[in-house]
């Protein structure tokens, strides 16, 4: 059933827009626009074929339904029971025994298990250890005069600090993260899922028997007394929120500061790599779609009727740029305003956001201090998006500077 005006119920359900194919990827914002203009705040989409959602197009009613857990709860195991193991999107989706995908008692619990764990990692030793990552990264590849920003720089820098914020060892991270690519790419996610499964509980393994100062093992002695299966499963959240969505944030800034002139005009004259950040986490989030959620029972969200146990989609990306959250604001108005939703809001705020701001910053500053004249080593319009219904990924972000000797 579809997400239709409560009065019009009876009627048959309008059309629903997909978000998993190329045509979606290669421009969200002109298929968000069509969305508000079709159907208002909340649209009927596709996140797979076949699996149907409300997409939440509008930041007022994102806001309410984020802060509102007992209307709209995290928890999918109703849903799921119609969902085969194969869906592509299930793996993204499904009931683990965390806190993104709890509620009540049991979310407060796993999430004071996290911010413990997350909240004990030291600043400046995280700085140190990026720039460390990074001035290695960079001089893997600045005598060549040209690279891959993704390959080369981002994703080795996501990869290593997370790997060494959860005391990760390279083989097994490698395959975590091969794990949650195949996942939020909804590409094989059946695979990509016990990939990753098998790899965080080898991860747990390891800490428990050989403790160190890290998050892992944070976990491990939290008062929580997380089980086996709930250690992997809080695993699988901190490198699913982690590797992925932040090599998306320091590609997807790069190339506003590359491609954007007036932006890259506005750090020379005093604007921060921090207001680069933001301004992405308005209009390219890397997280686009997903603070996903399962009402019970039908709610009507100004007029439209939202079906019992059919998921609602935040678009992080959609409600940032809703014409009533931006209106009166003079042109650029956005400009070191934090009051997007790219870290959700209400109980299910991201606990990791000052590190992942830290980690995406000081990555920024260092390339772009090593290597001031970096320029798109093709036209904009040819790089590629990666399809699917949750993040916003280049495929690869080429560039060329010019080569150290």
């Amino acid at each position: 059933m579809a997400a239709i005006p409560a009065e019009e119920s009876e009627s048959i359900p309008p059309s629903r827009v997909p978000l998993y194919d190329e045509l979606f990827a290669a421009d969200p914002h002109a298929a968000y626009e069509r969305m508000r203009r079709t159907y208002g705040a909340l649209a009927p989409v596709e996140l797979s074929p076949g699996v149907s959602a409300t997409l939440v197009i509008g930041y007022f009613q994102a806001l309410r339904i984020l802060n509102d857990p007992l209307r709209f709860p995290a928890d999918p195991r109703f849903w799921q029971q119609q969902i085969p193991a194969s869906c592509p999107v299930r793996p993204m989706m499904e009931w683990r025994p965390n806190a993104l995908r709890s509620g009540g008692a049991e979310h407060i619990r796993y999430r004071a298990a996290n911010a413990a764990s997350i909240d004990a990692v030291d600043q400046h030793e995280l700085r140190a250890i990026v720039e460390v990552i990074s001035s290695g990264a960079i001089a893997d590849f600045r005598t060549a005069g040209h690279a891959d920003l993704i390959r080369q720089y981002a994703w080795p820098i996501a990869f290593r600090a997370l790997s060494t914020l959860l005391g990760c060892p390279d083989d097994i991270g490698a395959r975590i993260a091969t794990g949650m690519g195949k996942i939020m790419e909804a590409s094989d996610a059946d695979n990509g899922n016990r990939i990753l499964g098998e790899a965080v509980a080898e991860l747990a393994a390891l800490r428990q028997q050989h403790p160190a100062d890290d998050i892992t093992t944070r976990l491990l002695a939290h008062p929580a007394h997380l089980t086996d299966e709930e250690m992997a499963h809080q695993l699988v959240t901190l490198y699913g929120a982690g590797i992925e969505p932040l090599t998306n944030l320091i590609s997807n800034t790069c190339l506003k500061i590359i491609t954007d002139q007036d932006f890259s005009a506005g750090l020379h004259a005093g604007w921060s790599v921090r207001d680069a950040l933001d301004a992405v986490l308005y209009t390219d989030p890397p997280l686009a779609n997903y603070c996903i959620t399962y009402p019970p029972y039908p709610v009507d969200i100004d007029g439209t009727l939202l079906p019992a146990h059919q998921p609602v989609v935040i678009s992080m990306a959609a409600c940032n740029n809703d014409p009533a959250l931006t209106e009166g604001l003079p042109a650029g108005g956005i400009l070191g305003n934090r009051a997007h939703l790219a870290w959700s809001t209400g109980p299910h705020t991201c606990p990791a956001r000052s590190h992942a701001y830290l980690i995406a910053e000081t990555a920024l500053n260092h390339l772009l201090d090593a290597l001031p004249e970096i320029d798109l080593a093709v036209p904009a319009h040819e790089l590629q998006w990666r399809p699917g219904p949750f993040h916003r990924a280049l495929h690869s972000l080429p560039v060329v500077f010019p080569a150290a000797t």
